[in-house]
């Protein structure tokens, strides 16, 4: 199991900001939240991965093409939870890669949709029930 992820972001407090209405959607509860940093862990206790943010000390436009983080999946219990995703990140004004579909290339169930936080990283919530 992975332990812990670190994200660095061009703007804390506007990252701060979408993720506090972004993450409990996606299973996440606030674990730190400090003037230099914010976390967020698996709700309820359960094991999990935690997720870092920093701010960047050298900001560049992000592109997952380049090396490094190519995008970050949240897996979700049901269709309908990626479909409140959805809503959400286009309430939010964020870009929407893909909106909910059935990515069946990648195997029968695989229901998911992709979009750009605000530096540009690609989410993604993904159902991946193979009875859908």
């Amino acid at each position: 199991m992975l332990g812990h992820l670190g994200v660095n972001v061009s703007d804390l407090d506007r990252a701060r900001a979408y993720y506090a209405q972004l993450m409990p959607l996606l299973g996440f509860e606030l674990y730190r939240n400090d003037p230099d940093q914010f976390a967020y862990r698996r709700a309820g206790g359960k094991p999990g991965t935690y997720i870092f943010f920093y701010p960047a000390l050298e900001v560049s436009p992000f592109s997952r093409h380049h090396t490094g983080l190519q995008h970050l999946a949240f897996i979700v219990p049901s269709r309908e939870a990626v479909h409140a995703v959805h809503a959400k990140v286009q309430e939010l004004g964020s870009a929407v890669i893909h909106p909910p579909q059935e990515f069946a290339q990648y195997h029968p169930g695989y229901y998911a949709t992709f979009w750009h936080d605000p530096d540009g990283i690609m989410l993604e919530s993904v159902c991946h029930r193979p009875d859908g």
